[in-house]
C-alpha cells in the first residue's frame, strides 16, 4: 500500500489499516483521525502535519519518523517505537504513550499536557520548552533528558528515572517527584539531577 491508496481508502470510509508496511511514505498534511493503525510499519514515514487524533498507533513502529507539527490529540501510542522520530511541535495533549520508546526523540515545543507517559522510555530525550503539564511520568525513564524551559507543573513523576536530566528554567510548580514528595514552588527551577 502506498500513500494515495491510503488516503483514497481513507477518504472512502475505511478506517482499518493495522499491520500495514507505509515504510518511508510520505503523508504530509494527510487527515486519517482516527485511523486504526495498530501494529504499522511507518518507520521513516513523514507525518509533518497529519492529523492523526484519535488515531489507534499501539505497537506502531515509527522510528526515525517524521511527526513534526502533527496533530495526535487523544492518540494511542502505547508501546510504540518512536525512537529517533521527529516530534517538535506535535500537538500529544491526551495521548496515550505508555510502554513506549521515545528514546533520542526530538520532542522540543511538544504539547504533552495530560498525556500518559507511564513507563516510557525517554532516555536522552530533548524536551526543551514542552508543555508536561498534568502528565503522568510515572516510572518513566528520563535519565539524561533535557527539560529546560519545560512546563512540568502537576506532573506525576513518581519513581521516575531523572539521573543526569537537566532541568533549568522549568516550571515545577505542584510536581510530583520521583520520591513522592510534592515540589511546592512557583519559581522556575534550576536543577542538574545526578
Amino acid at each position: 500500500m502506498d500513500a494515495q491508496e491510503i488516503v483514497q481508502r481513507y477518504a472512502e470510509g475505511q478506517r482499518n489499516f493495522s499491520h500495514v508496511s507505509l515504510i518511508q511514505v510520505c503523508l504530509v498534511n494527510a487527515k486519517l483521525i482516527g485511523a486504526d493503525l495498530i501494529g504499522a510499519d511507518l518507520i521513516g514515514a513523514n507525518l509533518h502535519g497529519a492529523e492523526l487524533t484519535e488515531a489507534h498507533l499501539s505497537q506502531a513502529r515509527l522510528n526515525q519518523a517524521n511527526l513534526a507539527d502533527a496533530d495526535l490529540v487523544q492518540a494511542c501510542l502505547t508501546h510504540a517505537d518512536l525512537s529517533g522520530a521527529d516530534l517538535s511541535g506535535a500537538d500529544l495533549t491526551y495521548a496515550d504513550l505508555s510502554g513506549a520508546d521515545l528514546s533520542g526523540a526530538k520532542l522540543g515545543g511538544t504539547d504533552l499536557r495530560e498525556a500518559n507517559l507511564h513507563q516510557a522510555n525517554l532516555n536522552g530525550v530533548d524536551l526543551r520548552c514542552a508543555d508536561l503539564s498534568g502528565a503522568n511520568l510515572r516510572e518513566a525513564d528520563l535519565k539524561d533528558a533535557n527539560l529546560d524551559g519545560a512546563y512540568l507543573g502537576g506532573a506525576d513523576l513518581t519513581g521516575a528515572d531523572i539521573q543526569g536530566a537537566t532541568i533549568n528554567k522549568a516550571e515545577l510548580s505542584k510536581t510530583k517527584m520521583p520520591d513522592g514528595t510534592i515540589y511546592a514552588c512557583s519559581v522556575p527551577a534550576n536543577l542538574r539531577l545526578i
